[in-house]
């Protein structure tokens, strides 16, 4: 033991002081433009690491590593890591469309060059051109939500819980909402529909059972503190069998006859109708306005291939107490938001340019035979590349829209399954998830896979070289 502490004592004497590890590191880093702040903690965080590894008993350090320019060389590499941006750019293999953890869905290209351009300069984002006055932020989105979707009146808020918190807390404040119990959902991030009722001071009225609810059951629970009926659509899960749900025209009959607003949570949302394309339906917000009901929220994002926003549209007379509560100005949406949704919305006049140039709809939409061609030339060019250091298959896949949208729906797709000799498919995920920019994949079957539904074109050369740099590079 005595033994054991003289080591240890001996290896700390040898660290060197942060202002000795500067003196080789500032000259070497002149070129690279770190600030000094950053290579001071990134030197003390090392001297720090290194310290605990040897009190913890485990120093594998012999003294080269101890001395000024290897402790400066660990530290510059910590210092770069640190320059980086950590919102970065990734490359998703991973075969969900939608994916929350990646950032949800993919803007157009016609959406990033209108941002490049509202954020470089100043916009009229509230004044009024036409008057010279002072405008609302709304303008530039509501028109093109009421083209679109034949409501009265739109709002833009900052996401869809918002969206449904501000209408609950505008229209059923210390009143009574009532809902299926079959509808009282669990979105991303564990935000349940009962807390954000609860939030907004609305008091929860459940009716039915969890598989069935009739039109009698919301009848029964009306009554003087009922303030609307919420209808909350089942996007992230399904229930089959022996089930029963009140019809969009029967609540909306039942609520006009009883003078109460009608408000549905469609969640993703969607203009498009995916039964055309061969895939699940899914109702659209376009139904919902055309069958009566008083308000539909849904998201900017998920299915509509937006930014991240919440959505109202509906009867004007409601759209209006909601847009002067003094909750729309703390969940307003800023002007890049705003000119990323607009730009998004734009396409959507015609439905054949936004399946093509809204990455999430050509995704969902895109035949497994071109699916099929963009792996076939990923997998040749690796092929290539390997010169049999790689073994890679190709093999059939089911890809997700993800997000919380369309749960029962499968698409077919195609994925490379990739080994290297002497790697394991931990490692290999490992490296892949730590290059620039990362490629996001999955381990199945002690593989490293790529669903390429999600994969780009211009992708390809980026994949590639990072198998390059896989092939050249030793891993540790």
């Amino acid at each position: 033991m005595a033994v054991e502490h003289k080591e240890k004592a001996g290896l700390l004497r040898r660290l060197p002081a942060v202002d000795r590890v500067l003196a080789v590191l500032e000259p070497a880093t002149t070129d690279r433009g770190i600030p000094r702040s950053v290579l001071v903690k990134s030197v003390r965080e090392t001297l720090d690491a290194l310290r605990a590894q040897i009190l913890n008993g485990r120093p594998e350090l012999d003294e080269s590593a101890l001395d000024e320019v290897a402790v400066a060389r660990r530290a510059a590499r910590l210092a770069r890591r640190r320059m980086q941006p950590n919102l970065c750019r990734t490359i998703n293999a991973t075969g969900v469309v939608v994916h929350t953890n990646l950032g949800r869905s993919r803007l157009a290209a016609a959406a990033m060059e209108q941002l490049q351009v509202i954020a470089g300069g100043y916009s009229n984002l509230e004044f009024d051109l036409a008057t010279g006055k002072r405008g609302s932020r709304y303008s530039a989105v509501e028109d093109l939500l009421c083209e679109i979707t034949g409501a009265e009146a739109g709002l833009v808020v900052n996401n869809c819980a918002a969206a449904v918190l501000i209408t609950l807390d505008t229209l059923a404040r210390d009143r009574e909402v009532i809902v299926s119990r079959g509808e009282l959902v669990e979105i991303g991030g564990s935000f349940r529909v009962p807390d954000i009722m609860a939030k907004s001071g609305a008091r929860l009225r459940e009716v039915g059972t969890t598989n069935r609810t009739h039109r009698r059951d919301y009848e029964n629970a009306i009554n003087d503190r009922t303030a609307l009926l919420l209808k909350v659509h089942q996007s992230n899960f399904a229930i089959s069998g022996f089930t029963k749900a009140v019809s969009l025209s029967e609540l909306v009959a039942l609520g006009h006859r009883h003078q109460l607003p009608v408000v549905e949570d469609l969640g993703s949302g969607t203009f498009i109708d995916f039964s055309q394309y061969g895939l699940f339906p899914e109702p659209t917000v376009q139904s919902s306005v055309n069958a009566g009901i008083d308000i539909v929220t849904f998201s900017g994002d998920k299915l509509l291939g937006g930014p991240q926003a919440g959505v109202l549209v509906g009867r004007k007379e409601w759209i209006d107490r909601i847009k002067a509560n003094p909750l729309n100005r703390a969940m307003r949406i800023d002007k890049m938001t705003l000119t990323a949704f607009e730009s998004t919305l734009r396409l959507y006049r015609d439905e054949p340019q936004a399946v093509a140039e809204i990455p999430t709809l050509r995704m969902l939409t895109e035949p497994l035979a071109v699916t099929t061609a963009r792996t076939d030339r990923l997998a040749a060019r690796l092929n290539a590349l390997g010169q049999g250091q790689l073994t890679i298959k190709t093999e059939p896949a089911v890809a997700r829209a993800g997000g919380g949208s369309l749960p029962l729906l499968e698409i077919p797709s195609r994925c490379l399954m990739v080994q290297r000799e002497g790697l394991s498919a931990q490692a290999l995920e490992r490296f892949m998830r730590r290059q620039h920019p990362p490629v996001i994949g999955r381990i199945e079957n002690d593989h490293f896979v790529m669903d390429l539904k999600t994969v780009q074109e211009d992708e390809l050369a980026t994949i590639e070289t990072a198998f390059r740099h896989l092939l050249d590079k030793e891993l540790q």
